[in-house]
């Protein structure tokens, strides 16, 4: 059974930082894009960044290109999600997500791809 549990998540103040943990079970971990999307209150879910488990590739949505990093440990199958200088506007419930290679590269920020999803883990950012 394919599982993905976000941890991580909470209140931080603006400027702040959090890091987010998607721990991955269930699958073959090099096998997949593991991708980090977030949905705020009455908007619709968007990509925030994504990275192949396999080659270490990484791709980020514009609005937190500089602040937010992601990375995987392929010995623990879990994906990490660095986000510095937060801003209230980052405030949403963050999911990630995974997608079974091949991948088309212009959508790997688009939540229709992936196939699997955690349960999301909310980040509040006060102002």
């Amino acid at each position: 059974e394919v599982q993905l549990v976000e941890s991580g998540g909470g209140l931080v103040q603006a400027g702040g930082s959090l890091r987010l943990s998607c721990a991955a079970s269930g699958f073959t971990f090099d096998d997949y894009y593991i991708g980090w999307f977030r949905q705020a209150p009455g908007k619709e879910r968007e990509g925030v960044s994504c990275i192949s488990s396999s080659n270490g590739l990484t791709y980020y949505a514009d609005s937190v290109k500089g602040r937010f990093t992601i990375s995987s440990d392929n010995a623990k199958n879990t994906v990490y999600l660095q986000m510095n200088s937060l801003k209230p506007e980052d405030t949403a419930v963050y999911y990630c997500a995974a997608i079974s290679l091949p991948v088309v590269v212009t959508t790997l920020l688009e939540p229709y791809e992936y196939d699997y999803w955690g349960q999301g883990t909310q980040v509040t950012v006060s102002s």
